[in-house]
């Protein structure tokens, strides 16, 4: 009686070790760390020796220089000298290098080659990056402007009604005819064209003209479509960075809250955020040269004066073929026949029809891909941190059509296959409706993190002692019992979110908390019945078989239905209620193994095969 089979005291041993092993790295702490990584190209094997000899021409020690994932980690004994090493190491580098401070585990390799890493901790823990963005609506305003400029001038085309020029002016639009007639009859028709725009009758440049205006409608709704589709290129963007339970909200009408807890390389990812990348594809202008223009600065009508990524000036059509927008997906590689970075794009139907039609009437004409991007700098003016927006355009890529293009086409003349990287991400995550302006970054430090953590700790380990002591005086030989099982319990907890990179956050803490409680409640149950199965005057073996097969009812039903509920909280929780609910559901599910199969078979190793006359409980 109460005796268990070999295997199940195996599998029991087996899950406590290999608990124990991954829930081991968590001890080990972090370095204060700085990061190095190349903006367009892996790290080249020689970078290691120049910053050493950067760091010791300035007297900074440090623990040593790593090399791996195309980037440098220099570990530092405290975080004093992590940063006194920033200043030389970025004036030395330059622009090219991202330099950012980070974090780093300083798990031990033999567990790092286990596959064993400590579990992430969240941004209240372990420190992060706080960004509020501010959106551009007048931009996004703008921008929807642009395209009704483009698509009116289409649409009159395919009517048939003559037009002498359409123009921006701020937030309107003036289409000029040669006369009235033509004027009223393209009233009639664009208005049920453009429903978004109100269109009227006005003297524009001294000819008859419409003057196009949004909508107050109109205009609530482009800003609420630009809010909506910045927070979902977020998102996009933050996937791709591989970050762990980030928070990414609205505030207000025009501001979105991005928290990045547990970042490895912050200035990548204020880079990858605050960026916004395009493309426009134009064809080359067969009128003017360019390198006049460029001299003289009098570019030929209807043209547009770009250069090329070696400098040289290119005069391409005003008139824009393609945009970014209609680009569905992007991936990089290399292009078969030169064997350089390309990326492939996938445009949707709109796009192709349009490539489609523009291709096919200048087969043989030279096309240009322009890449647009746009990046917050933080400049110091008067002693004030100004930021302001950096666009940049260039031509990367010039080629004659050799056929009529479709949906899917590629793209090269890039630098580098890391650059081939990164635009095919910017264009795969989305492009934003807007351009969006950090306005405030707050960075969590680690000194505030681990003070949560000491505060967070010492409530477990208080909670946790309390509980011991109440299980060792009142169920004796049983309370220690149930102790082992409870610490058994938070090492498997432990180990499980490391094996699946949970993050812990504060809430995180609670809920480990709260499930040694439920495990000592199971404990409870189990002695409690066993208590009363000698009070009947059962043996010592049956009442303790009773004991744990009674009770196993209701411990099961109290923990499905509390598992019920946090896997809701999981589903429809958000940033820190998940957190509490990822730490509930594993401690739920490790609490019955520790709590019925851990402590029963101790019980059967001190009480199973032989006469006992009492219990210790």
């Amino acid at each position: 009686m109460n005796r268990y089979p070999l295997w199940k005291y195996l599998l029991i041993v087996a899950v406590v070790v290999v608990g124990l092993l991954y829930a081991l790295p968590n001890l080990y702490g972090e370095d204060p760390a700085i990061q190095i990584s190349h903006r367009d190209t892996p790290v080249s094997d020689a970078l290691g020796a120049q910053l050493g000899s950067i760091l010791d021409k300035e007297h900074i020690r440090y623990k040593r220089i790593e090399h791996e994932n195309n980037t440098y980690l220099i570990r530092f004994y405290d975080t004093e000298e992590q940063l006194k090493a920033i200043d030389p190491l970025k004036s030395s580098l330059g622009n090219r290098y991202i330099v950012a401070v980070n974090l780093a585990p300083s798990t031990p390799k033999w567990l790092r080659d286990l596959g064993a890493q400590p579990m992430y901790l969240g941004l209240d823990l372990r420190g992060g990056v706080h960004f509020l963005l501010q959106i551009d609506m007048g931009a996004a305003v703008e921008q929807v402007l642009d395209r009704d400029e483009a698509g009116i001038r289409r649409y009159l085309m395919s009517k048939q009604i003559r037009y002498t020029e359409v123009s921006r002016n701020k937030e309107a639009l003036y289409i000029d005819f040669p006369n009235t007639v033509q004027r009223d009859k393209a009233q009639g028709v664009l208005g049920s064209e453009y429903s978004d725009l109100s269109f009227t009758p006005v003297q524009h440049a001294g000819m008859p003209a419409l003057a196009a205006h949004m909508s107050q409608a109109a205009l609530a709704q482009t800003q609420r479509y630009a809010m909506e589709q910045n927070i979902t290129t977020l998102r996009n963007r933050v996937n791709e960075l591989g970050v762990a339970e980030p928070v990414i909200q609205q505030q207000g009408k025009d501001r979105i809250v991005v928290e990045l807890p547990g970042v490895q390389d912050t200035a990548r990812a204020k880079d990858i955020l605050g960026a916004t990348a395009g493309l426009e594809f134009r064809l080359v202008s067969r009128q003017g040269d360019a390198a006049q223009a460029a001299s003289t600065g009098n570019v030929p009508p209807n043209t547009r004066l770009f250069h090329e990524r070696d400098g040289q000036p290119i005069l391409l059509q005003r008139h824009v073929i393609l945009t970014g927008d209609y680009v569905v997906n992007a991936a990089s590689g290399f292009a078969q026949q030169s064997n350089s970075p390309a990326v492939f794009i996938t445009l949707n139907a709109e796009g192709a029809h349009l490539m489609s039609d523009a291709t096919r009437n200048n087969v043989g004409r030279l096309m240009a891909v322009v890449y647009i991007e746009s990046k917050p700098v933080t400049e110091k003016i008067n002693g004030k941190s100004v930021v302001t927006h950096k666009k940049t355009e260039e031509v990367i890529n010039v080629a004659r059509i050799q056929e009529q293009l479709g949906k899917r086409f590629q793209i090269t003349g890039l630098d580098s296959p890391q650059q081939a990287r990164n635009l095919a991400l910017l264009l795969r995550a989305g492009s934003l409706a807007a351009p969006m302006t950090i306005i405030e970054e707050r960075t969590v430090g680690p000194s505030l993190g681990k003070e949560n953590i000491q505060q967070g700790f010492n409530s477990a380990v208080i909670g946790f002692l309390l509980v011991v002591l109440f299980m060792a005086v009142y169920y004796r030989l049983f309370g220690l019992v149930a102790n082992l099982a409870l610490i058994a319990n938070v090492v498997l907890i432990v180990a499980v979110m490391s094996m699946i990179q949970a993050t812990l956050t504060l809430p995180g803490i609670a809920g480990i908390t709260l499930t040694v409680g439920m495990a000592v409640d199971a404990n409870v149950l189990i002695f409690e019945r066993i208590r009363e199965e000698l009070r009947h005057g059962n043996t010592p073996q049956a009442s303790i078989h009773a004991g744990y097969e009674r009770a196993f009812g209701t411990i099961a039903d109290s923990n499905i239905t509390t598992l019920i509920a946090a896997l809701m909280l999981f589903a429809f929780g958000t940033g820190p209620v998940k957190g509490f609910a990822v730490t509930l559901s594993i401690g739920i599910v490790t609490s019955m193994f520790t709590a019925i199969m851990g402590t029963r078979a101790v019980v059967n190793l001190v009480y199973g095969r032989r006469r006992v006359k009492s219990l210790a409980i």
